[in-house]
């Protein structure tokens, strides 16, 4: 007797439900989606008790006549794929025929819609249509969903609390007013209005809508063309970070997607502008060839794969960076309220250094960017706590981290060397030698090529061991067996995809830390005016490697508003 059999259509309606409907907030998605794709301009959600209860979407989409209304709850359905042809030119945000049908199979649906000629009202509970009929006339579809998993309590059991499931509903609605600032939005709980956008088509404003004026203010503008993408969107600036990912948004051809190549590619460009445990608030919007993205990976249809990932991640990277760059500013005292506790890269209290600190010569060069900080002539006053510069001029006071701006001022000098092309080396009268565990040393062997490529020489010394007989002449006078064992440890913990530029920045960032002055060391004021002169006329003078400012402005004004002089 066989015992293979064909599912019935509302077992296989369960089924693809696990996939395509995993929370409440799934359902939203797929429910505004299909507004969107509607050419809806209108958009309103209503949930009660965070969708657990019920879930309303209501537009002024194009609506259905009676025989779409029907078929729109079947599996596999669709008006916008009819051949095979149709999936290398997805335009619209649905396309796979599931969601409706995977909803009805786990919930009770009411639908009334209206296409300017033909109204229809559905009722269906747990894929079984109870009633078919005309509905009020009124422009678009609204959408009900109750009961939703009545039918289904394995699933139901794991729908996270009411806070967690509303989180998550709002979280998609932000995201998808960002990828469509053309569309009005809202979203209302228990009858609070939560989100709610003018669908202006102002990207900024939206921006502003959503996360209100001290983040809108604090965003860089930027875009890019290549023959294969068009990016653009806004950037934050580098004291308005978050503490998770979150809010780095990124949306392609209007799709609100995940890729973890894209989410390295923008902290690859706020590597040195912010600390390790930061992200920035980022809306990412991405046009290309619909050919060159496959959005039909996942049911949920936000992961995707791009076949030319590579140029589109050195695209969004340069043009960050540039952006960045572009817009550096003295930190103002509000602005460093962002850097929390956990973001602050830890400071050397007790120093470790050796006594007496050696100051490195970065030479003359002519300074063309950043002219805030170039037409400064500041002058020390002191120094508090051992840690922070006083400094002035006729325009107000500066504090300055010095151990910060000296990281600063060494980071650039370390950079400036590894990308020289002809560097000098010299031999080391006593060579160094460094024993190493079987596995890494079958690891810097293989890798020798990059330290012969840093002029750091070694070789075979013995089981196990390495000596290293020259080195760069860059590396600090009497650190430099410190810094090349720093070095090699950087060596050891490459990965197979070797980032030259990457690996470059941590060098210099690994070096510029360990050699810099610490706080709670207390130096003179010709070593002061040292960090003054030298700070304008690095590249970037406003953070040190980490992210963290490295100087702070009070005005006149600041301070006669503190103390009362001056009263708004």
């Amino acid at each position: 007797m066989s015992k293979i059999r064909v599912m019935d259509e509302l077992l296989a309606n369960k089924i693809a439900a696990g996939e395509v409907i995993e929370k409440i907030a799934s359902v939203v998605k797929e429910l505004v989606e299909n507004s969107i794709d509607a050419g809806s301009k209108n958009i309103t959600v209503d949930l009660i008790k965070a969708g657990m209860e019920s879930i309303t979407v209501i537009d002024d989409g194009c609506g259905m006549d009676r025989d779409d209304a029907e078929k729109a709850f079947l599996r596999h359905a669709t008006s916008k794929v009819y051949k095979e042809d149709d999936l290398y030119f997805i335009d619209t945000l649905g396309f796979r025929g599931e969601a409706l049908a995977s909803i009805a199979s786990v919930s009770e649906v009411k639908m009334a819609t209206f296409n300017g000629l033909e109204s229809t009202f559905i009722h269906l509970k747990g894929g079984e249509v109870l009633e078919v009929s005309s509905c009020p006339e009124r422009m678009g579809t609204e959408v009900e969903v109750s009961n939703i998993f009545y039918n289904t309590p394995a699933r139901l059991k794991y729908l996270k609390t009411e806070n967690t499931e509303l989180y998550n509903c709002v979280s998609f609605i932000e995201k998808l007013a960002l990828s469509k600032p053309d569309i009005a939005f809202a979203l209302t709980n228990d009858e609070k209005v939560i989100v709610k956008t003018s669908g202006s088509g102002d990207l900024l404003k939206t921006i502003h809508e959503i996360f209100g004026m001290e983040t809108s203010k604090n965003m860089m503008e930027f875009k890019a063309i290549t023959d294969d993408f068009e990016i653009s969107g806004y950037a934050c600036k580098p004291h308005l970070l978050k503490s998770n990912r979150n809010y780095m948004m990124t949306f392609i051809n209007n799709r609100v997607i995940r890729n973890s190549d894209i989410n390295n590619a923008i902290n690859d460009a706020y590597y040195t502008y912010k600390p390790v445990n930061k992200y920035p608030i980022i809306v990412l919007k991405i046009e290309m060839d619909p050919t060159i993205v496959d959005v039909n990976i996942h049911p949920t249809k936000q992961d995707v794969k791009i076949s030319k990932i590579k140029d589109l991640c050195e695209l969004i990277t340069e043009t960050l960076k540039d952006v960045l760059y572009q817009n550096l500013l003295i930190v103002k005292p509000m602005e460093t309220s962002e850097f929390s506790k956990e973001a602050i890269v830890e400071q050397d209290i007790i120093s470790e250094e050796k006594p007496q600190q050696i100051f490195m010569d970065l030479g003359t060069k002519e300074v063309e960017h950043n002219k805030e900080i170039k037409s400064l002539v500041l002058y020390p006053v002191g120094l508090a706590h051992g840690t922070y510069i006083i400094a002035e001029n006729e325009e107000g006071v500066y504090i300055l981290d010095q151990h910060a701006a000296y990281e600063r001022i060494n980071y650039e000098r370390y950079m400036k060397r590894l990308r020289e092309k002809d560097v000098s080396k010299v031999s080391m009268l006593i060579p160094i030698t460094i024993e190493m565990s079987p596995s890494d040393y079958l690891k810097i062997m293989n890798k020798k090529e990059i330290l012969d490529s840093l002029n750091i020489d070694i070789e075979e010394f013995g089981i196990n061991t390495i000596i290293v007989k020259s080195h760069p002449t860059w590396l600090k006078e009497g650190y430099e067996e410190e810094s090349i064992r720093k070095i090699i440890d950087l060596v050891l913990t490459l990965e197979e995809k070797f980032d030259r530029v990457r690996f470059e920045e941590n060098i210099a960032i690994t070096l510029a830390c360990k050699m810099s002055i610490k706080a709670n060391h207390h130096i003179s004021f010709e070593e002061m005016e040292y960090i003054l002169n030298e700070l304008v006329k690095c590249d970037n003078p406003y953070n040190c490697p980490h992210g963290r400012p490295t100087i702070i402005k009070f005005t006149i004004y600041d301070l006669e508003k503190m103390f009362k002089r001056a009263m708004d």
